[in-house]
């Protein structure tokens, strides 16, 4: 029976934070946008006088606050940056990745018992300055945003705790950009001016034989 080495388990431990911080962030984004465009509160506008009744209203959560869907797209664009920066940097993307998840879920708390979306949904239904609402109920997608909030929250605190052992983008980029200069620099000196065929593959490729 073999036993595992004990060294495993650490260099295990930051690609599954990845793996999940890349789920969570990108799942969190994915429920605070589409929340967004969801109802997140009801009621009745009320109409005294002439012809007075009552008219139903509702509110998006985008009619509520912008907020949240900002703090997500802010969320989705640190989760992408934080594999293109490295040390200083990246702590910095990660920080506002977890700062975005926590305002995110403080926006949709805050919107889940908000009424003044109704009341101006009120008004432009009756063609008033202000009008009351009357019957308000609030939907359950405040709470679903604020849980996309904590999904990118999670992302963040992963990030700030494992990121320095994640990979860069830039570096595997730079790695390949440099191989390619080297192997075009290759095969410019392995042209031999005396043999024509060098000469016109040389062209083909693009190449200045003469340089």
């Amino acid at each position: 029976m073999t036993r595992e080495p004990a060294s495993s388990s650490p260099t295990r431990a930051p690609r599954r934070a990845l793996g999940a911080a890349l789920l969570s962030g990108a799942a969190g984004a994915a429920i605070v946008l589409i929340a967004a465009g969801q109802t997140w509160g009801e009621g009745e506008a009320s109409q005294s006088g002439f012809g007075a009744g009552e008219l139903p209203v509702t509110a998006s959560g985008s009619a509520v606050s912008d907020l949240p869907s900002a703090l997500a797209l802010v969320g989705l664009a640190s989760l992408v940056a934080v594999f293109a920066v490295r040390r200083t940097g990246r702590l910095i993307v990660a920080s506002v990745l977890a700062l975005s998840g926590a305002g995110a879920i403080g926006a949709a708390l805050v919107g889940a018992s908000d009424t003044q979306a109704l009341e101006r949904a009120a008004a432009d239904a009756l063609g008033l300055t202000e009008a009351a609402v009357t019957s308000v109920s609030h939907t359950g997608w405040p709470w679903l945003s604020a849980l996309g909030g904590l999904l990118l929250l999670i992302a963040g605190l992963l990030a700030l705790s494992y990121g320095r052992q994640w990979p860069a983008m830039s570096g595997r980029y730079e790695r390949g950009e440099r191989g390619e200069r080297g192997e075009r620099r290759g095969r410019r000196t392995a042209v031999d001016p005396d043999r024509p065929e060098d000469i016109w593959k040389a062209l083909d490729r693009g190449e200045d034989p003469t340089t």
